[in-house]
């Protein structure tokens, strides 16, 4: 397998855009929890279709325009359980949180700890929004990039709804 990887520099950090050639494989933060997980040798730093497709979808994100996320294809390495999860994932709305509580009682499981391991292994930062789910009590927990860029993207995401720029 051949890997491309491109670095863009968003708003709260560098990012690592990684895909080969099926799909984007992963959008990680450059240091986070998990960075690159599964992607071997080689990587190639350079340019690819799926990069700048991920790359110009960002740019709308954090401008507050509608990235059309759903238009990238992926190359998901995941097991059946954590795919279920990553898909209800992009249900949630640009602006509103679930509990990890929640989505276990919608799909049916009931371990909010598993739903939180599949959660917290998903590769795809920003895009499949694991930002949006919050703890039982309404508190900001487990970010593999850390809370203070979960609280971030919240808070971009609220104050864009709010001057309805929303996605």
């Amino acid at each position: 397998m051949v890997y491309y990887k491109q670095l863009y520099s968003s708003p709260i950090g560098e990012m690592s855009l990684v895909a080969d050639n099926k799909g984007l494989v992963g959008i990680w933060f450059v240091k986070q929890k998990y960075a690159e997980k599964g992607v071997e040798e080689p990587v190639f730093l350079s340019s690819h279709a799926i990069l700048t497709q991920t790359k110009e979808a960002l740019d709308a994100y954090f401008a507050g325009r509608n990235p059309h996320f759903e238009r990238i294809p992926l190359s998901m390495k995941a097991t059946a359980f954590q795919e279920r999860v990553w898909r209800y994932l992009t249900t949630i709305p640009y602006g509103q949180v679930v509990t990890y509580g929640e989505i276990g009682k919608v799909l049916g499981v009931r371990s909010a700890q598993a739903v939180g391991g599949a959660v917290g292994r998903n590769p795809y930062s920003i895009l499949i929004p694991c930002h949006r789910v919050i703890g039982k009590n309404g508190q900001l927990t487990g970010y593999a990039a850390g809370l203070d860029k979960k609280d971030w993207l919240l808070a971009h995401e609220l104050s864009m709804k709010k001057e309805d720029k929303t996605c």
